[in-house]
């Protein structure tokens, strides 16, 4: 069979535009419109069941100078900070020792991948009963120390949230380090190697300079992702004691759900896309004009 002019060069340019299509599609009907609607609600006045009604900038003006807003921002970044702190050089180390080839690392690496395979309420769960004061883990084992009341305490719950919110995602972006590690070609080490560079000489001048792209796409997917921890905080914590873990995706639902004010939680909602949007954009930015190229450039 004979292929014609026009379909060889289509062959000779690669896909079309058009192949983009349907992925824009359903990016304008389940992005970009609800995100319009969103935009438009927050300047109205719904209750969630009756008529709407424009009301201008009253919800904004309500939630700007809310107090609740203002410390649910502050507990937000707290979070996102310890979460990225204690995840980040944690899952950088766990990638690289199960990117070896023994066999007893897979097995590792299986195991500290089961905790991304449970879901984020069924955790909250667990733990809220495994730190139970009266029957929980410390009581059960006899050791005051875990007999506290973690989730009770303001000045403690915040650092368990962090651990929880650890536990679950470490291995998630473990998964991203150990694809990185892989793709480093073997012939960096062994000339290092014979230069008489150390396991640590060889991870700092080899190791993390090679992952400079796959470090800045998981920091983005760690620190944006903190905007998105509703589901364990709510089943876990409620948001207290207090206002000690509302955090702003949890301030947003209680405000729609629960003060039926759609209109504020609307607004709040357009807030968290775009801080969302800024703090890609920024750890973006952090890997160059050319934060696209290959990690493996100039090998």
């Amino acid at each position: 069979m004979s292929i014609s002019t026009g379909s060889r060069r289509v062959l000779e340019k690669g896909p079309s535009g058009w192949l983009a299509a349907p992925a824009l599609f359903f990016f304008l009907l389940f992005a970009i419109i609800p995100l319009a609607g969103v935009f438009f609600l927050s300047f109205t006045k719904w209750d969630g069941l009756g008529e709407i009604k424009l009301d201008g900038l009253s919800s904004w003006t309500t939630v700007l100078t809310d107090p609740v807003t203002g410390n649910a921002l502050w507990v937000t970044a707290k979070i996102m900070f310890f979460s990225f702190v204690v995840q980040a050089p944690i899952s950088l180390l766990l990638g690289v020792f199960t990117s070896a080839s023994q066999k007893y690392r897979a097995v590792l690496a299986v195991l500290y991948f089961v905790p991304l395979l449970l879901s984020s309420a069924a955790v909250a769960i667990a733990y809220k009963a495994l730190l139970d004061p009266n029957f929980g883990l410390g009581p059960g084992l006899g050791i005051p120390f875990l007999a506290q009341d973690w989730l009770g305490n303001s000045d403690l719950v915040l650092f368990v949230v962090v651990f929880v919110i650890a536990w679950q995602f470490v291995p998630f972006h473990t998964l991203i380090y150990q694809g990185g590690v892989r793709q480093i070609p073997a012939s960096l080490y062994e000339a290092a190697q014979i230069d008489g560079a150390g396991r640590v000489q060889q991870f700092f001048a080899i190791t993390l300079p090679q992952l400079k792209y796959t470090i800045i796409t998981s920091s983005t997917l760690m620190v944006v992702g903190s905007l998105a921890y509703f589901d364990l905080v709510f089943v876990l914590t409620g948001g207290g004691p207090g206002y000690s873990t509302r955090l702003l995706p949890l301030h947003m639902y209680l405000t729609g759900f629960k003060a039926n004010d759609m209109g504020a939680a609307s607004a709040l909602g357009v807030i968290l896309v775009v801080i969302g949007l800024v703090l890609a954009l920024v750890l973006q930015r952090l890997g160059g004009k050319n934060r696209n190229a290959s990690q493996l450039e100039g090998a």
